[in-house]
């Protein structure tokens, strides 16, 4: 399997449409979204190209490809002018015999999560993480559009078992992990 995985676009049209052309060029199976998709959020400042309306036409270009969980931002609104579900508390995506836990991350956090699982995907914290801890692995793609941090924009790609976490605008790999084998 290959998955695309970006976090917290927050609204901004021109990262969306990065992903959405990284997406369509790169033969991925689902484009993994981890909330705060149209909303930049009280605590947060205006995105570059704000412009919820064009996220959700580009967003919306990619209806059956996409697997979303809901952010702290998104509200029973961004459903209604969404074609895919992004309500969701937490999905589990089941990919090259993993098991992948993906939520925002203001609700379940790599601290507290559900038990059985082998890899835990997050967003929420706009800081791009990639660890293993306890047989787990933890990634946080950080944000395409609000980086925090000192961090660029970044995206994350899972491309069966190795993944990667990529800087937006130059395809630099800033971190790598290979699930490993299965015990």
């Amino acid at each position: 399997m290959r998955f695309l995985i970006a976090s917290d676009l927050h609204g901004a049209a021109a990262p969306a449409a990065a992903i959405a052309d990284i997406f369509r060029k790169g033969s991925y199976d689902k484009l993994l979204l981890l909330g705060d998709l149209l909303y930049h959020g009280p605590r947060n400042d205006l995105p570059e190209t704000y412009a919820p309306k064009e996220v959700i036409s580009i967003l919306s270009g990619l209806n059956g490809s996409i697997i979303s969980v809901r952010g702290n931002c998104e509200a029973e609104v961004d459903q209604m002018v969404l074609p895919f579900p992004v309500l969701s508390e937490s999905a589990a995506v089941f990919a090259d015999g993993w098991t992948i836990f993906m939520t925002h991350g203001h609700i379940y956090t790599p601290e507290k999560h559900p038990g059985g699982i082998d890899a835990f995907f997050s967003g929420h914290t706009h800081l791009p993480i990639l660890e293993r801890r306890n047989g787990i692995v933890y990634l946080n793609p950080g944000s395409v559009s609000i980086p925090k941090g000192g961090n660029p924009p970044s995206y994350a790609i899972w491309d069966d078992g190795r993944i990667r976490i990529i800087e937006l605008e130059s395809g630099r790999t800033m971190a790598e992990l290979t699930m490993g084998t299965k015990a």
